[in-house]
């Protein structure tokens, strides 16, 4: 008996140590109050001057209650110390007057440095006595580290709790935001099934990336089937997920690209970080199932293929359940994508199972057209998948009796399954999903009415050709299975007059595989959905700036900006190819979190521009910025940026017009490349008329 009362003496101390701990994670419940990071992000990581940050407590309350708020959050009251002598280096603050959806304070609690007496700070910087009893909103200090690629500080001292359904999600701040890293939103699915939305009733650790979904090159613990999991940047946390939708802040859902064969939510390139924290948005990037185990589809009438799309609604569906307790306006989401990525987003637009469930999109770099291009754009029906795919899988894994195939199937290895030299990576008109073989937009069918954002590189189709061998365009074209005889005989594409023959035979082979597989189609899907009033509003852009990913570059270095004496990382003033994948370290402003050194004086205000249109068009769902808030925010590159370019402009009928994307002056221009086009066999009104 005596040993039994031991036992359970030693359970019950091993639990009441256990309990500190778990209390001590913070949240906006125990705080009772919403928490709020505020900094001016420029992009420059530690090399900012700005460094500057605090969090705020907009919860009235007095002196005494502020200091224990900020303390529960491992913080103190901030001080603005010498920096009320710089009232630019306050400039952060300007935007607690401005936002509109937050109730207005003219003053907030700060440390006083003194015991006997009590401070606060308005938002332009003065600061005044006031009662210690009186209550008053609060800043803290926010010390949190600044994050990077290869330094992530998610120990305890920085996580914070959210509840959310049935579920306690403990994450974790950084100097920018507040993350939540690997959210479960739905449980491993049977292989070839579809996912269902996760409503488990747990505690859940969001402090590490959940795996990779299986694809080729990876094993191990790296990539497993259980990874349908999300990832959520926040500036913002409710106090008990009831803040007025007025305060909630836009949802930006990110699917990553890879040609349906790879990729991760959790890969650095698009951290979400800064999007969040300079745009004021929430930030959403997901896996979904990828390659023969997304998306094979057989002939016998259950395996329908498009689980890796199914995926991505189901995430939709977690995320206007839940994001609302992280600070999202579950009803102004956007939904974004590059290559890959942008045919999800294109397919969306025209999903019964997904329509309703977004509020605007932004296709970057959609592939459509010829060659590789063809079916991100114009789906397979499951008989031509079939004999496409999923005939050459059956014979490579030897599951050839109809009766047993998918058993067979589902018992293969799945690393191996992916690493076959025939996968299935194409959506599929599944009749629930997918129920048209395209976007229609000149014929009835299911088209999102939504404002859409969408564009492209110059250059966008220069990684996908091999760089020529040869000095003959002719043969260099034949080579990349293009029609050499009709595209040199409509003398439409002047072969330039470089002492390199064999650049020179590359510079056309770009362009008219940038022609045939990005820009025509995607010129001609903004010309029909202009001409017959499909989308809200639509904006069109070419992106004529890029830095090439330094872990994907084909080719190099043509897609790099030339070396010079004076530019020892490249000079982008001078011309090279803006090739596919290369704006992405601009829109999501991660150039110096992943290390990587400006090249020139504009490539950060380009990365400042290009994020905050993006996130402009996901606030307001018009890529200009809203010069108020440009102004409470600081932002001075960006307003100039827009003061040189003027107001980019919508696509009308009449004149559809792009704007080029480029520093230091951003152009509004008419659709390029209209004769090539046609010359290709993809003239403006292709939609119109096909």
């Amino acid at each position: 008996m005596s040993s039994l009362i031991g036992i359970i003496a030693a359970i019950v101390v091993a639990l009441l140590s256990i309990a500190p701990s778990a209390q001590a994670v913070p949240s906006p419940h125990s705080i009772e109050s919403d928490l709020t990071i505020l900094l001016h992000n420029d992009l420059y990581g530690n090399s900012s001057v700005r460094s500057e940050a605090a969090i705020v407590l907009s919860t009235p309350q007095s002196q005494a209650k502020a200091q224990s708020s900020c303390a529960a959050i491992g913080e103190k009251l901030w001080a603005p110390g010498s920096s009320t002598r710089n009232k630019d280096r306050l400039q952060f603050l300007r935007y607690l007057e401005y936002d509109p959806a937050s109730p207005r304070f003219e003053f907030y609690r700060i440390d006083s440095g003194s015991p006997d007496n009590c401070h606060a700070i308005s938002p332009s910087g003065e600061v005044q006595s006031v009662d210690c009893l009186a209550y008053l909103p609060a800043l803290c200090t926010q010390s949190a580290p600044l994050s990077s690629s290869s330094s992530l500080d998610s120990s305890e001292k920085w996580q914070t709790t959210v509840s959310t359904g049935k579920q306690q999600i403990t994450g974790y701040r950084d100097k920018l935001t507040f993350r939540f890293e690997g959210i479960r939103y739905a449980a491993q699915p049977e292989r070839f099934t579809y996912s269902n939305l996760y409503e488990g009733s747990s505690s859940i650790s969001a402090l590490s990336f959940g795996p990779k979904c299986v694809q080729t090159g990876c094993s191990g613990s790296a990539c497993s089937e259980d990874c349908l999991f999300l990832n959520i940047w926040t500036p913002y946390l409710p106090l008990d997920g009831h803040a007025p939708q007025t305060k909630l802040r836009a949802v930006m859902f990110w699917i990553h690209g890879g040609a349906f064969t790879g990729g991760t939510g959790a890969d650095p390139t698009f951290d979400g970080g800064n999007m969040g924290s300079r745009g004021d948005v929430v930030m959403v990037t997901i896996n979904y199932r990828l390659s023969t185990l997304g998306f094979l589809a057989l002939n016998d009438g259950k395996t329908n293929g498009n689980y890796g799309l199914g995926d991505i609604i189901t995430a939709l569906d977690w995320v206007r359940a839940h994001i609302a307790d992280f600070g999202g306006d579950p009803d102004r989401i956007t939904i974004f994508g590059q290559s890959a990525g942008a045919a999800s987003v294109r397919a969306l637009l025209a999903s019964p199972k997904a329509i309703g469930k977004y509020a605007a999109a932004i296709p970057m770099s959609n592939l459509a057209g010829s060659n590789y291009a063809t079916t991100y754009s114009l789906y397979y029906t499951i008989p031509e998948e079939v004999s496409v795919a999923a005939e050459p899988i059956l014979n490579a894994t030897g599951c050839l009796d109809p009766a047993t195939q998918l058993k067979c199937l589902r018992a293969y290895d799945p690393y191996n399954l992916t690493s076959l030299s025939a996968v299935a990576r194409y959506i599929v008109v599944d009749g629930t999903y997918i129920v048209s073989k395209e976007l229609e937009l000149n014929n009835p069918g299911p088209v999102a009415n939504v404002p859409v954002l969408m564009g492209f590189m110059r250059d966008d189709g220069g990684p996908f050709i091999g760089y020529p061998a040869t000095t003959n365009v002719s043969q260099a074209l034949n080579a990349q299975s293009f029609n050499a005889t009709s595209i040199v005989s409509s003398g439409d594409f002047q072969v330039p007059q470089g002492s390199n023959g064999t650049l020179n035979a590359y510079n056309v082979t770009t362009r008219v595989a940038t022609d045939s597989e990005f820009r025509c189609l995607d010129q001609a899907t903004a010309y029909a959905a202009a001409t017959n009033a499909l989308f809200t509003d639509l904006y069109f852009y070419e992106f004529n700036r890029s830095y090439q990913m330094h872990d994907w570059d084909p080719n190099a270095p043509v897609c790099d900006a030339p070396k010079t004496s004076s530019h020892s990382y490249g000079d982008p003033s001078l011309e090279y190819f803006k090739c596919h994948s290369g704006e992405l370290f601009f829109v999501f402003g991660t150039l110096y979190r992943q290390g990587l050194p400006s090249r020139d004086d504009l490539d950060i205000p380009f990365s400042q521009y290009a994020l905050d249109s993006w996130t402009a068009f996901a606030r307001s769902y018009d890529p200009n910025p809203d010069h108020d808030f440009l102004a409470a925010r600081g932002y001075t590159n960006t307003t100039n940026m827009l003061l040189r370019s003027g107001r980019w402009e919508s696509v009308c009928e009449d004149e559809p017009m792009l704007r080029q994307l480029q520093a230091p002056i951003s152009l509004d221009v008419g659709f390029r490349e209209i004769k090539q086009c046609e010359a290709l066999g993809f003239p403006l009104d292709y939609y119109l008329t096909s």
